[in-house]
């Protein structure tokens, strides 16, 4: 067995995904033909590994495919898409681990017995729906995903002289250990940890943001609001560089506002797949990295893996084109939703950008046959300035039919008055189609349900049930 250092093979990563200059002088300048080949070549060899693990060779003969079926990217459709769901279904049939990884066999045909198991890093998710997920990367996965994330942050504008505090959490969870792992092994800026505001609370990490000259902000968009408020209240006037996180539509404008009109930038990935997308200088759109990942966009509304109608947003689906060692990963349907469009000419960066997180296909409501995806109702109040964009949506069945409530936090002196509830429902309804019912709450009155202070994603729908 090598050691994990060994299998990482460090010396010619960052020669195959480069970060800064060196992808913008680089891959970023791939022409579509050139992408094209490069991305066969490694579809293939991604493709060859999976065959190798029992997951994906169950599910592949389950369809009539046997190995040489597909020869390629042309070929990408014959292979059945995947989604948290059948990992979920691996773990109860295969427990505790499930049979989507390889990591007791190299591919030369060792297996543990003989030393041939792979170095593996170990994290599942929160669980908080469920059973947490098991999720592995190899060695050379995870440096991968590692400097794709210091790619990201470059682009982003970080600097080797920034102090960087992160609300990423820790434990079993991926989330702090990725982000210190690419902060530290492929940039030079120093960087706080802090986690969560169940890691350490708020006042503390306002404190120590102060105590070390924090420059640069990277996490949840929610919490991150938050922290500038905490921060306020403490007679503290926010101020940052940069924020580096994942913003829903009504985030950006709020955020650089919060924190001193700090640069603000979004970027999208998850914990199976590690960054896939983000946005360069323009912030006009996320820049997916076509030269790791080989997305799609499929149908929200079928689970045949037919591709989404054109120019309607759909669920991604990507094949993470690095991950040929522990965990292949090969179509796997994230159940988010976006648009893809094509790459910025002025962008100097050639790959087709999607819109970002659109929603949750798997989180949509459906009322009086509409669609309304709660995790995007905070875009829609963002412009309502006796509000703060805080949110939950409650979801009921009443007499066989869904009803939605939309409970909205108003800002402190602000009256939650019928007159304003109603005036938040008409606006509501205009922007989804649909009415829904509004109730207005204090300052802060959500946090114990969407929890906010403990959580990297905050809840944003809670399903009561009823018949």
């Amino acid at each position: 067995m090598g050691s994990y250092f060994e299998e990482a093979r460090l010396g010619r990563l960052l020669d195959e995904f480069p970060a800064g200059e060196a992808f913008l002088a680089g891959p970023a300048r791939l022409s579509r033909d050139e992408l094209r080949s490069l991305q066969d070549r490694r579809f293939r060899r991604v493709v060859a590994r999976g065959w190798e693990v029992p997951f994906h060779a169950r599910r592949w003969r389950a369809t009539g495919l046997e190995p040489g079926d597909v020869r390629g990217l042309d070929d990408i459709a014959k292979l059945p898409p995947f989604s948290k769901q059948d990992l979920m279904d691996s773990v109860r049939e295969h427990p505790p681990f499930g049979d989507f990884h390889g990591m007791d066999r190299r591919p030369d045909g060792s297996g543990a017995e003989a030393g041939g198991r792979y170095a593996a890093v170990f994290h599942t998710t929160s669980g908080t729906t469920g059973d947490p997920q098991p999720i592995f990367y190899g060695a050379w996965d995870r440096e991968v995903q590692n400097a794709l994330l210091a790619r990201v942050y470059r682009l982003h504008g970080l600097r080797d002289d920034d102090v960087v505090h992160s609300v990423y959490g820790f434990g079993m969870v991926n989330g702090g250990h990725y982000i210190r792992e690419a902060l530290l092994h492929f940039t030079g800026a120093r960087l706080l940890t802090p986690g969560t505001g169940r890691d350490t609370p708020s006042v503390e990490q306002v404190a120590l943001m102060r105590r070390f000259g924090v420059t640069v902000l990277v996490g949840f968009a929610d919490y991150l609001l938050r922290l500038s408020e905490v921060a306020r209240e403490q007679g503290i006037e926010p101020a940052v560089r940069l924020v580096s996180g994942h913003l829903g539509a009504e985030s950006r404008a709020a955020l650089s506002e919060a924190w001193g009109g700090a640069a603000v930038f979004d970027w999208y990935g998850v914990a199976d797949t590690g960054c896939i997308a983000a946005e360069g200088p323009s912030r006009d759109g996320l820049h997916v990295f076509e030269d790791a990942h080989f997305v799609e966009l499929l149908d929200p509304d079928s689970d045949s893996g037919r591709p989404a109608p054109a120019g309607e947003p759909g669920a991604l689906c990507t094949t993470v084109l690095f991950k040929d060692t522990v965990y292949p990963v090969i179509r796997f349907d994230t159940r988010d939703l976006t648009r893809l469009l094509p790459p910025d000419p002025g962008s100097g960066i050639n790959f087709r950008r999607i819109s970002g997180f659109e929603g949750r296909a798997d989180a949509m409501v459906k009322l009086r046959g509409v669609n309304v995806y709660p995790h995007a109702v905070g875009a829609h109040l963002a412009d309502r300035t006796a509000l703060t964009g805080e949110f939950v949506c409650r979801l009921a069945r009443r007499e066989g039919r869904a009803a939605l409530t939309v409970v909205v936090e108003v800002r402190p002196g602000i009256e939650p008055a019928p007159a304003l509830a109603r005036e938040v429902a008409r606006h509501l309804r205009a922007r989804i189609g649909v009415s829904v019912e509004v109730e207005l709450v204090g300052a802060g009155e959500t946090a114990h349900l969407t929890g906010i202070e403990s959580r990297q994603k905050p809840v944003r729908l809670i399903d009561e049930g009823g018949a």
